[in-house]
């Protein structure tokens, strides 16, 4: 299991899963040793907290596959720095994502050349629990990006 999560980042480490449903709970924690403020760009390796962040990817095995990540939110020492803390964020994910970039791609996909109802159905079954509205927001978002 550890091989597909580093497919995600080579800095998450699997820690455990378990399979309820047809839906794979894993669970998986950072191992960078320093993480840089994304305000001010100083490296920091000082802990504040520790938060449980939950995200949808590609399925395995025909289940549908929810990451649990235990994200870390970092102290910045920097004086000139405005924010006193930051969270660690990664390149698969964009902030506040409840799923993966890839998981995104693969909703758009299926999307394109379907009804979003269609779509969501098609999705919901195979894929990940997507409802039309995310569908159509996120072919809104993929069309003003473009």
């Amino acid at each position: 299991m550890d091989e597909f999560i580093k497919l995600l980042d080579r800095n998450l480490e699997y820690v455990s899963h378990k399979v309820i449903d047809d839906t794979i709970y894993i669970s998986v924690v950072s191992t960078r040793k320093e993480i840089v403020c994304p305000f001010c760009g100083q490296p920091s390796s000082n802990t504040h907290s520790r938060y449980d962040r939950s995200f949808q990817d590609l399925p395995i095995q025909n289940k549908k596959v929810i990451v649990i990540l235990s994200n870390r939110k970092m102290f910045c020492h920097n004086p000139d720095c405005e924010h006193t803390t930051f969270a660690e964020a990664f390149d698969f994910l964009t902030a506040k994502a409840k799923k993966t970039k890839r998981l995104e791609d693969e909703i758009l996909n299926i999307s394109m050349n379907v009804s979003s109802l269609t779509a969501s159905s098609i999705l919901s079954t195979r894929v990940a629990k997507v409802g039309k509205s995310t569908i159509c927001n996120l072919l809104k978002k993929r069309h003003t990006n473009h």
